[in-house]
């Protein structure tokens, strides 16, 4: 019993030992560790500063030009969508003086469409670089619409590429299946029937359901013949 008193001495004799090197080191740094401590707090400051007063006012802001922009968009005047109309911004001018916002990432995104139907395929794959989204749909849409411009630049590979990208971007049945038709087409242009078919016979069978899987019996059957 002895033994284990002194051990339970011994533990507690250790602990207040270092507690009291704790303390000591505290008091011989209260200086520093206070500066640490300030240093942290007004970091923390600073983020939500910036997030109320600063970047929360900014989203609101670039999200009232985005509606008027969205409108001209909608209604196919995509110069106007992209330059504005002189009273509100377009997505050029909302993509550039937003550009930490959401509404100005999403400006990219639209910019790049825009670009894409005026058939300005440089512009379209800048702008749709610049976009970034954890949305599995419109991410894949904006990698697919990449793919887009480079097969009407006549980059083949490269269309390819992002086709793969984009339909290896999210499984699901919308985006997958509208890009493996893409690049099956792509391969197809290539000659190089059996990769296409291949690629058919993935949507069948996966995609079955969804618009190019009901329609791609013709394209499979056009592939086995060549």
């Amino acid at each position: 019993m002895a033994k284990k008193n002194n051990k339970t001495d011994d533990q507690f004799a250790k602990v207040e030992s270092a507690l009291t090197r704790t303390e000591q080191y505290v008091e011989d740094n209260q200086g520093k560790l206070m500066k640490i401590i300030g240093g942290i707090i007004l970091v923390i400051a600073i983020y939500v500063g910036y997030g109320k007063f600063i970047l929360d006012p900014l989203e609101e802001d670039a999200q009232s030009e985005m509606f008027y922009a969205e409108i001209y968009f909608a209604k196919d005047s995509f110069n106007l969508a992209l330059n504005g109309d002189g009273q509100y911004l377009g997505f050029i001018d909302i993509s550039d003086e937003y550009s930490g916002t959401k509404p100005g990432n999403l400006a990219n995104y639209y910019a790049g469409l825009s670009y894409l139907h005026l058939k300005d395929y440089e512009n379209a794959i800048d702008y749709l670089k610049e976009y970034s989204s954890d949305d599995i749909i419109l991410s894949s849409l904006a990698i697919g619409c990449i793919g887009d411009a480079y097969l009407e630049l006549g980059e083949q590979d490269m269309a390819l590429e992002y086709f793969q990208d984009a339909a290896d971007n999210n499984d699901n049945g919308f985006t997958t299946p509208r890009f493996l038709m893409k690049q099956a087409i792509v391969l197809e242009l290539q000659e190089d029937y059996e990769g296409a078919l291949e690629l058919y016979k993935r949507i069948k069978s996966d995609y079955k359901s969804s618009k190019e899987g009901q329609n791609v019996t013709q394209y499979i059957s056009r592939a086995e013949n060549r």
